[in-house]
């Protein structure tokens, strides 16, 4: 099992979603992006220009959804990541998508989150004393739905790697490619313990090594009570 879920809308932030999808072939995953419906989606670019004080959007590259949320299987994936943009304000009411998110928290498998992405999960009501990065503008959405925000590059709580935007994807991305590494191997380690070992060697097969969470920055949480 190496496929790996992207998720996906109209207006996902092109950087957010392309990252992530060529470190995956990398890394020797499948990505699969996956969408309200199997067709082609209109990507942007996000940035805030000198002068202006909210984020002014460009149009990007278009990409293709591989499968729809209600053709998935969890089963079939090994982990997920939640991309940025304005999609996941708009996609995070898809009843599917809800189910298939709160699959991959309930199973702990290799999750990963940027920017707006945080959307989502905090909709399927998973992420309740889960510490996460998330861009600014998001953070009441994480904190009114139970989560709690760190301003960090790298996040990682248990299986759970985030970062706060595309300018963090160098410093998260490796933590999350360890897990499923990790994952693949069925020997998964999650937290401190896996992403703070010694860097991973090249194997006989041309596997990439995996920056560990020193060389990244990440921030490691803590495990805090949850107050009902």
């Amino acid at each position: 099992m190496s496929k790996v879920l992207i998720i996906v809308g109209d207006a996902t932030e092109t950087v957010d979603t392309l990252y992530p999808y060529y470190r995956l072939q990398e890394a020797g995953f499948t990505p699969v992006v996956a969408a309200p419906e199997r067709r082609q989606y209109q990507m942007v670019m996000h940035e805030i220009t000198p002068g202006w004080t909210i984020t002014r959007e460009w149009e990007g590259y278009k990409i293709n959804a591989d499968v729809a949320f209600y053709e998935i299987h969890c089963e079939d994936y090994l982990g997920i990541f939640f991309s940025g943009g304005r999609a996941p304000e708009y996609i995070r009411d898809d009843p599917n998508l809800i189910k298939i998110t709160q699959h991959f928290f309930d199973a702990k498998k290799p999750i990963a989150s940027v920017c707006h992405g945080v959307e989502i999960p905090a909709r399927a009501d998973r992420v309740r004393g889960r510490r996460m990065a998330t861009v600014a503008k998001c953070r009441f959405d994480l904190e009114v739905c139970g989560g709690i925000y760190v301003d960090a590059p790298c996040v990682i709580d248990e299986n759970l790697i985030s970062g706060r935007t595309y300018h963090d994807h160098g410093a998260y991305m490796g933590a999350w490619i360890r897990l499923l590494i990790g994952a693949h191997e069925g020997a998964v380690k999650v937290g401190g313990v896996a992403v703070q070992s010694a860097p991973r060697e090249p194997s006989d097969d041309g596997a990439p090594s995996v920056p560990t969470a020193a060389a990244t920055q990440c921030a490691v949480a803590e495990p805090v009570p949850v107050r009902s």
